[in-house]
């Protein structure tokens, strides 16, 4: 019974992924391609103390899996993979979400609701914030689509992580809050993010989204992107980011020296930004799609122009 309980205090204190900072500024991020009407929807969703805006309402989520009535919902930042990285790294939906959800069923289940708090917006009958399902859901979708995209919550191997001690750049820590947070600090020269704005550090990873200079062409995150579909998409995002696991989370890890100076970051940062960056850009373009999915997005269009008609490539 002590270790189920252990266990569970591990979770539960598992579930930033990536830091609450970070997820305000995968937020702010997202509003950059966020259409008028998107925009207009959001304000009329979220309850007035956001201001409209899905970067300040980001990291609710967390804060909200911390409390008495929302520890239900803790289990959902991740899916809990039965693989064996570095060696193998299989997602399998079915056999790794638990009963109580995870990470894509959530994004799928939130999604769907989202879809009606919509529908009731444009018919005039929400507005103001007065449906806290309805804000609830998009705050989960808005953070869920972030919580996605760090390898350590697609993988089951150690609690996602939190069971491997660290050192990074002098202080104790574990493999998951590397991730979360040290990792992106150091990336940014940091030692925090805003949660009221949009910082220059990530202004810049929203230049090189619209000037196409990742490794991978930005068009190729929407590959799958349509909210109609969501456990297909999430499932998606979910397998591609549990790859990473293998590819070079575990691959080339080592804690028996500091991983801030080993050559561990300097290998781990180019995946931080790619995957913050594509949380932003499927986040920006899930909600588009939701209130006018008459407008789609085709391969070889520049990202900015989200507003462009295209077919979805499913």
């Amino acid at each position: 019974m002590g270790f189920k309980i252990a266990l569970g205090s591990v979770l539960l204190a598992s579930t930033a992924a990536w830091n609450t900072d970070v997820h305000n500024q995968i937020g702010f991020m997202a509003e950059q391609f966020l259409h008028a009407e998107t925009i207009a929807v959001v304000e009329e969703i979220l309850e007035p103390q956001y201001n409209g805006s899905i970067g300040r309402a980001a990291a609710w989520a967390d804060a909200y899996a911390h409390t008495d009535e929302g520890r239900f919902s803790y289990q959902w930042h991740w899916i809990t993979t039965h693989d064996s990285a570095p060696k193998t790294c299989n997602l399998n939906y079915t056999d790794d979400c638990s009963p109580g959800g995870c990470v894509v069923s959530a994004i799928a289940n939130q999604t769907e609701i989202l879809k009606a708090c919509i529908q009731d917006v444009k018919a005039g009958s929400l507005s103001g914030g007065s449906n806290l399902t309805c804000s609830y859901a998009l705050k989960w979708v808005t953070h869920y689509i972030g919580d996605i995209t760090q390898p350590l919550h697609a993988s089951g191997r150690a609690v996602g992580g939190n069971l491997i001690p660290v050192i990074f750049d002098g202080e104790r820590a574990n493999l998951h809050a590397a991730w979360d947070k040290f990792i992106p600090y150091a990336d940014a020269k940091v030692t925090g993010f805003s949660n009221e704005s949009i910082d220059p550090f990530f202004q810049n990873l929203l230049t090189r989204i619209r000037q196409d200079q990742f490794f991978e062409a930005p068009y190729m995150w929407l590959s799958c992107s349509n909210p109609n579909t969501p456990v297909t998409c999430a499932t998606r995002w979910a397998e591609e980011t549990n790859a990473w696991n293998c590819d070079y989370v575990y691959k080339h890890f080592d804690n028996s020296t500091d991983l801030a100076t080993n050559g561990y970051a300097a290998g781990a940062i180019p995946i931080v930004e790619l995957q913050i960056s594509k949380a932003a850009l499927r986040l920006g373009t899930w909600l588009n799609k939701l209130v006018e999915e008459s407008k789609w997005y085709r391969p070889g269009q520049q990202v900015v122009l989200l507003n462009d008609d295209a077919e979805d490539e499913e």
